[in-house]
C-alpha cells in the first residue's frame, strides 16, 4: 500500500517516519515540490517527495497534513481526490490556538468530505502532537491511542489497519461526524500540553475494565 502525505511540517514528517518504519512506500507531496524531496532525503527508508498531484495520484491512501484552512487549496491541487481514502488530521484552530473556528453542526472532517465529495473522508491522528510521532507514536512505552471516524466501513478498516501496523492502538469511534467530538479533544489536548505546561509528550487514551 502507497500512502501520500500531503504536507512537509512536524506532524507529516513524524507520520511519514513511523508509516516507513511500519513498512509503507510513502510519498509527501507539497507545492515546493524540491522541498519535499529534501525532508524525504533526510527522513530516509521508503520515504520520496514531489508535488502534490503527482504524490496523490499514485498514492491508494492520502493524508491531509496541512492547515485545515488549505485544506481546499490542496485538494483542487490534488485533482479532487476521486476514489481515494484521505485521513484528515486537521483541527480548525483560531490563529492563536486557544479555540475552535467551527463545530457543533459541522467538524473539519465533514467540510473536508465536502470539499472533495469523491474521496472516503476518514478523521483520524488530530489528537496527537508530532513529538509522539516522533517517539514512534508511543507515551514513554506506551502507544498513544488513534481514533477513526468516517461513514464508509471499507476505508475506516483501512485506516485501523494502517494505525495498527503502526504501533498505534486504533480506537473505531463512528462516523464522520463524531470528528464534532474529536477536534474539541485536540484542543483540550492543546490546553494541556502548551497552555497547562504538561509539554507535547501528551496524547488522550480511551480507557475500559477489560
Amino acid at each position: 500500500m502507497t500512502i501520500a502525505i500531503i504536507g512537509t511540517g512536524n506532524m507529516a514528517k513524524g507520520l511519514a517516519g513511523v508509516f516507513s518504519q511500519a513498512g509503507y512506500s510513502v510519498t509527501l507531496g507539497s507545492r515546493d515540490a524540491a522541498g519535499a524531496s529534501k525532508a524525504a532525503r533526510e527522513l530516509g527508508g521508503n520515504v520520496s517527495g514531489g508535488d502534490i498531484a503527482s504524490a496523490a495520484r499514485n498514492a491508494e491512501i492520502v493524508v491531509l497534513a496541512v492547515p485545515f484552512d488549505a485544506a481546499g487549496e490542496v485538494i483542487a491541487a490534488a485533482g479532487g481526490l476521486e476514489g481515494k481514502i484521505v485521513i484528515d488530521i486537521t483541527n480548525p484552530l483560531t490563529a492563536d490556538y486557544a479555540g475552535l473556528t467551527i463545530g457543533h453542526s459541522t467538524s473539519a472532517g465533514e467540510e473536508i468530505q465536502k470539499l472533495a465529495p469523491k474521496a472516503q473522508v476518514v478523521k483520524a491522528f488530530n489528537t496527537i502532537f508530532a513529538s509522539v510521532l516522533q517517539a514512534g507514536g508511543k507515551i514513554g512505552d506506551k502507544p498513544a491511542t488513534v481514533f477513526i471516524a468516517g461513514d464508509e466501513q471499507t476505508a475506516i478498516d483501512a485506516v485501523e489497519a494502517i494505525v495498527a501496523k503502526s504501533g498505534f492502538v486504533p480506537v473505531q469511534v463512528g462516523g464522520l461526524r463524531v470528528a464534532r467530538y474529536l477536534e474539541p479533544v485536540a484542543g483540550l489536548n492543546i490546553v494541556l500540553g502548551y497552555m497547562r505546561g504538561l509539554g507535547t509528550d501528551i496524547a488522550p487514551a480511551w480507557q475500559t475494565a477489560a
